[in-house]
């Protein structure tokens, strides 16, 4: 049996990674992964959290470290909150040039709610304006207890930039985990163990079905054997690796995205060995749960009633954390929006807010048709902002309404940025609107018309049948075929 997976002093960590957004996460984390001995992926963690692993030599041995992103926003508190639970250690990341910031406190307090020991890495120290005392002296000011100042909590300083102390950290993280790892590391923490993961992401895949990235606590996953969060079974159809690649198990301390599930699980669930005895708690069908929610509509027929549909479960449960008091989530999953959800926001009289997710050109029609309000957002603070003015009674009135289309079949040089021919297919097109550019089912982005031309001569508006040349205010990425909609 491999040592790594049987001895308890080369136990991989599981290490959270917790700070204020721009304080250099995503930088750091990239840097570290060209570190590992293997091939590893790079690449930014934006709004979800995920799980990379590395290998590293450490005192002549090989060992790996599991590494939690966790997203800085201070909308992600859970998240961020539920990383910390998962974790061995964590990592409070701290900007040489900024110091302590709102997410960093928010941090603190999620560390000292979950006892989770922590390295404070302070980054960006190969900035001119940096000042790794000053930074020290606000976590000081927070009561974060400092080696060096009285305390018992280590601090570093790196530049993932010219990964000036990089190997250091890790090294650190190693030795303070082996230092404080949990007595549940001097049990049976074996690959041979029942098998205990956490689902730390999950989320509906249009083709693969639901998936889930569980981090492993004890025991192995393999392809084809049988485990269960809380009381539904699933055979394992596949294991990806962090780096993408499918493996056929994995084990203690890493992490590894589940296909096969039948749902899309909880975030924070554990996974478990097959029970040999099933106990299933009797829920309502989901017709008699939609007619208890009508009910409850029924009943309070106050706030803003909202359908929320998200990329992924971590999102959902984040935005929904988030939301006023005055807010009654109607529905809420992961995947994209369909036609159900439409006609359910229109007898239920909701608004459906999509968070990172495709708007079909169909379920578009149908929103506009049915007169529901359908908003797709990309950022969380857009989201957020636009419920407050629906709350005060604003978004509702602005339901939009489409003028016209048309095909982009043409895109030249013009003075400094690009001049498009378009043939406007439904509808018009005026100088006035705003355009949405569309490629297949994604938006490209929101613009608006800087000049509108027919044969050169400039024009305010361009029925259907006929063909036209435009200018955009806002440069975009835009291709011969997308298509282009105008609305209000």
């Amino acid at each position: 049996m491999d040592e790594k997976n049987t001895s308890h002093s080369v136990y991989p960590p599981v290490v959270a990674v917790l700070g204020h957004v721009d304080h250099g996460k995503t930088t750091l984390l990239d840097a570290i992964r060209q570190t590992s001995l293997a091939t590893r992926e790079k690449g930014g963690i934006t709004q979800t959290i995920g799980a990379s692993s590395i290998e590293i030599e450490h005192e002549g041995k090989h060992r790996n470290i599991t590494f939690i992103d966790t997203p800085g926003h201070e909308a992600f508190t859970k998240m961020r909150g539920r990383g910390a639970q998962v974790a061995d250690i964590a990592l409070l990341i701290l900007s040489a040039t900024d110091g302590v910031k709102p997410q960093t406190r928010e941090s603190i307090e999620v560390l000292r709610a979950t006892k989770t020991p922590f390295i404070v890495v302070i980054t960006k120290i190969d900035l001119p304006t940096a000042n790794p005392e000053k930074a020290k002296q606000s976590l000081l000011a927070e009561q974060v207890s400092l080696e060096g100042y009285g305390g018992d909590i280590p601090t570093i300083a790196v530049s993932a930039k010219t990964n000036q102390n990089i190997q250091e950290l890790l090294d650190l993280i190693l030795l303070y985990f082996d230092m404080h790892k949990s007595p549940e590391y001097t049990k049976e923490v074996s690959s041979e163990a029942p098998l205990q993961a956490i689902v730390i992401e999950s989320r509906l895949d249009n083709r693969a079905g639901p998936k889930a990235t569980i981090v492993i606590k004890n025991g192995t996953i393999t392809v084809r054997s049988e485990f269960q969060v809380a009381s539904d079974i699933f055979k394992v159809r596949a294991l990806v690796s962090p780096t993408g690649n499918q493996v056929q198990q994995a084990t203690v301390g890493e992490a590894v995205e589940v296909i096969g599930l039948q749902k899309v699980p909880e975030v924070g669930a554990v996974v478990r060995q097959k029970q040999s005895t099933r106990e299933e708690k009797e829920t309502p069908s989901a017709p008699l749960q939609r007619e208890l929610v009508y009910r409850q509509i029924e009943k309070e027929k106050t706030g803003i009633s909202v359908i929320l549909i998200a990329d992924t479960q971590g999102s959902l449960e984040a935005i929904i954390q988030a939301f006023p008091e005055e807010i009654s989530v109607i529905s809420k999953k992961t995947g994209e929006v369909t036609e159900a959800d439409v006609l359910l926001a229109k007898s239920t009289g909701s608004i459906i807010l999509s968070f990172n997710t495709k708007l079909r050109p169909d379920v578009v029609r149908l929103a506009y048709t049915e007169k529901v309000l359908l908003r797709n957002y990309e950022i969380i603070y857009e989201l957020l902002d636009e419920l407050s003015d629906a709350l005060e009674g604003k978004l509702l009135s602005q339901m939009e309404q489409v003028f016209g289309k048309a095909t982009i079949l043409a895109k030249f040089p013009f003075e400094k940025t690009y001049a498009f021919g378009i043939s406007v297919i439904e509808g018009r097109i005026a100088r006035s609107d705003k355009v949405r550019i569309m490629r297949g089912e994604t938006v490209v982005g929101e613009t608006t018309l800087q000049s509108l031309r027919i044969n050169k001569n400039p024009t305010s508006k361009v029925e259907k049948g006929h063909e036209a040349g435009l200018v955009f205010t806002a440069p975009l990425d835009i291709l011969v075929g997308d298509m282009l909609i105008s609305h209000s």
